[in-house]
């Protein structure tokens, strides 16, 4: 009796899509607005959504989590140009340990699914639920830093990024799917 188990391998062209991925995530990490309370407003929670869609679940998570690796060793590509293990003990630390559950909810396959409207709908699921997931890892750890209430952990760490966090998932999706056909059309990807 044989069993098939299905072997996740990585092409040369697999590395180069995760590694610019993890690049393009670090950089749009020091796009960002600095905030009171040390939570700035950054651009990696549009690009890790995006490596996600682009790139699919697995792949996806890989350059969020090379990208967190990075900056856990020092290299400083977390937000404000900061890297090393004390940034995940830090305000933002919830957040970033979410990042790769954020791209494996993005890049849920849906392409298996024949009507368009229920592809959009698993889409903007995934982003929703990552996005929550995300706000959720970064309330509990912001919360438990900076010693403050439920209420107010929530109004620090969740309620000033809603509207722009809206904004981003609605990017990703549109854009993240149109780059995704284009190069699959082109069999880059």
């Amino acid at each position: 009796m044989s069993t098939k188990t299905k072997k996740f391998s990585f092409t040369i062209r697999d590395t180069c899509f995760i590694s610019i991925f993890t690049a393009v995530i670090a950089i749009c990490a020091q796009l960002s607005i600095p905030m009171p309370i040390g939570v700035p407003f950054t651009l990696q929670t549009f690009a890790i959504p995006l490596a996600g869609i682009i790139l699919g679940a697995k792949r996806g998570s890989l350059a969020v989590l090379i990208y967190i690796m990075l900056g856990i060793t020092g290299v400083p590509v977390f937000a404000g140009f900061k890297g090393g293990f004390g940034v995940l003990f830090g305000p933002t630390g919830g957040y970033i340990i979410s990042f790769p559950i954020m791209a494996l909810c993005a890049g849920v396959n849906f392409k298996k699914i024949k009507n368009i409207w229920i592809q959009n709908a698993v889409l903007a699921s995934g982003l929703v639920l990552g996005c929550a997931i995300n706000y959720m890892f970064g309330m509990l750890v912001g919360k438990t830093v900076v010693s403050c209430s439920w209420e107010q952990a929530f109004a620090v760490f969740v309620l000033p990024y809603i509207p722009t966090a809206v904004l981003k998932i609605m990017l990703a999706g549109i854009i993240g799917v149109s780059i995704k056909k284009i190069l699959m059309k082109n069999r880059i990807l």
